[in-house]
């Protein structure tokens, strides 16, 4: 699926389109390059998930936890991790098995541990206020 997102007044309804395209699942990694909104975009989306608590990016802690009346909603953002190991020391594994919802930025620096399920959101940058968000399954 893609759309062409305008401005930041598009956003909730591009993340309830998400949530719509993801159906049952629970994993989302995001793709983007630096300044893309990813993290913007997450806010809106934890937004559309019921979440009260102020979102904020993880990139010093990692993960960020908060609840929804759909359940817990983890933030991971792997930018700044050294080696894969430290996703390992997080505990990854109860994080993205234990059934909460996780989105994920900077995927591809531990790509070796995500599930085969998943939905992966592809932001381009058009322009300064034009973004293409992609989703795909798997």
């Amino acid at each position: 699926m893609e759309l062409t997102v305008n401005s930041l007044a598009d956003l909730p309804k591009t993340a309830q389109q998400l949530l719509d395209f993801a159906g049952d699942e629970k994993i989302f990694i995001f793709n983007g390059d630096m300044g893309a909104g990813k993290t913007t975009f997450i806010k809106t989306f934890c937004a559309v998930l019921g979440v009260a608590d102020v979102v904020s990016s993880p990139t010093y802690s990692i993960v960020n936890e908060y609840v929804s009346p759909k359940g817990s909603v983890y933030h991971f953002d792997f930018y700044r991790i050294k080696n894969i190991q430290e996703a390992y020391d997080l505990g990854y594994e109860e994080y993205f098995y234990g059934g909460g919802i996780c989105l994920i930025e900077w995927p591809e620096l531990v790509t070796e541990l995500l599930p085969d399920n998943l939905i992966r959101v592809d932001i381009s940058i058009i322009d300064d206020n034009q973004r293409i968000f992609r989703f795909s399954k798997g």
